[in-house]
């Protein structure tokens, strides 16, 4: 008789929530005994962002299978428009954790509407030119928001672009906010490790949801054969849409998390090579291994600053590290080895 158990994607999705509720309670340990260094303290949460942007983008590449370049960009638009939303509500007398939790909601709706609206044109391209035309809208949001003037008082709020027309234009007790090339300043940081680590798991547990449904099963159809998934009647454009959707809404709120651990925010620090960055977390951990991505972002995050001590040669260091890390990621033999434990025959005949 057939043994009764889980199949092998909800052992996938148990064995990352261990792992990541595993590393929480540990770094919680360890804070409550003041063992923890003031470095790894102020990168928790920085760790927590880049990992949400990790899974996230994975969910684009590895599992739709289609490279995008503009990551950072919906990054950007939840990073500005949620601090927008925490300054606004600063003095309204809600607690520092529920308008964090507001932010990153808005954060992440902005940044869903603005993945929709780019992936209108976007997704009815492939290859190559979705990545290059990805790469293009991050960097017209990286503008937009570099000539952008934002500010609120009584009247509600007040925007400008190129010229600063809004500070003039604010009434008594106005706040000016987004400040163009000088970003937001005067940042309340409200952003927590332990808002980081529930974001992680609401993204977690979305994404594999979502990959284990039906319309994740109709995603990777697409990835593998978008004609044969055409012939077949799915709707190639709704879930391109849905995935694309999904992991721009989720790094949106990465965004308003990663913004709101900083006194000051400029759009420069979400440029062309902050993308790059997240897809080489993506590419190092695996393409739609979830868990791979977590321990990349987590991994890359700290080692720069581990590395601070080597000085002017700490980058060439680090990408030597990376080099080595592919290199052993893709020997055969290593492969073969780690797949034994990953794809061994429990011993014992079925009967």
């Amino acid at each position: 008789m057939k043994k009764l158990g889980i199949s092998k994607a909800s052992q996938k999705a148990f064995t990352t929530y261990g792992v990541v509720i595993a590393a929480f309670a540990v770094m919680q340990i360890v804070g409550a005994t003041g063992n923890m260094s003031s470095m790894l303290k102020g990168m928790l949460v920085p760790i927590c962002a880049y990992v949400v942007m990790a899974v996230s983008l994975n969910l684009t590449v590895g599992v739709l299978g289609e490279l995008s370049l503009g990551h950072a960009g919906f990054m950007s638009v939840g990073a500005f428009m949620g601090v927008t939303a925490a300054s606004a509500l600063r003095d309204s007398g809600l607690s520092a954790g529920l308008r964090l939790a507001i932010a990153m909601v808005v954060g992440a709706l902005f940044a869903g509407i603005v993945g929709f609206l780019v992936g209108i044109p976007v997704l009815r391209l492939n290859g190559d030119y979705l990545a290059i035309v990805t790469l293009a809208f991050g960097e017209i949001i990286k503008s937009i928001f570099n000539n952008m003037y934002l500010g609120f008082d009584k009247k509600g709020f007040h925007i400008s672009l190129l010229t600063d027309k809004v500070s003039a234009g604010l009434g008594e007790g106005g706040k000016l906010i987004i400040g163009g090339p000088m970003g937001i300043g005067g940042i309340q940081k409200i952003a927590t490790f332990t808002a980081g680590f529930i974001l992680i798991m609401i993204c977690l547990v979305v994404i594999f949801n979502l990959v284990n449904s039906r319309a994740g099963r109709a995603i990777m159809a697409i990835r593998d054969n978008r004609i044969a998934a055409e012939s077949v009647g799915i709707p190639v454009t709704k879930y391109k849409m849905m995935a694309f959707v999904t992991s721009a809404a989720m790094a949106g709120s990465a965004g308003a998390l990663f913004a709101l651990n900083f006194s000051t925010i400029v759009a420069n620090k979400f440029d062309f090579n902050t993308s790059i960055l997240v897809l080489v977390f993506v590419v190092l951990g695996g393409l739609g291994n979830m868990l791979g991505s977590i321990i990349a972002a987590t991994a890359l995050v700290i080692l720069p600053e581990v590395l601070r001590q080597f000085r002017d040669y700490r980058m060439l260091v680090y990408a030597i590290v990376l080099i080595l890390v592919m290199l052993i990621r893709n020997n055969p033999a290593i492969k073969n080895f780690t797949g034994r434990f990953r794809t061994g025959k429990k011993g014992g005949a079925e009967k």
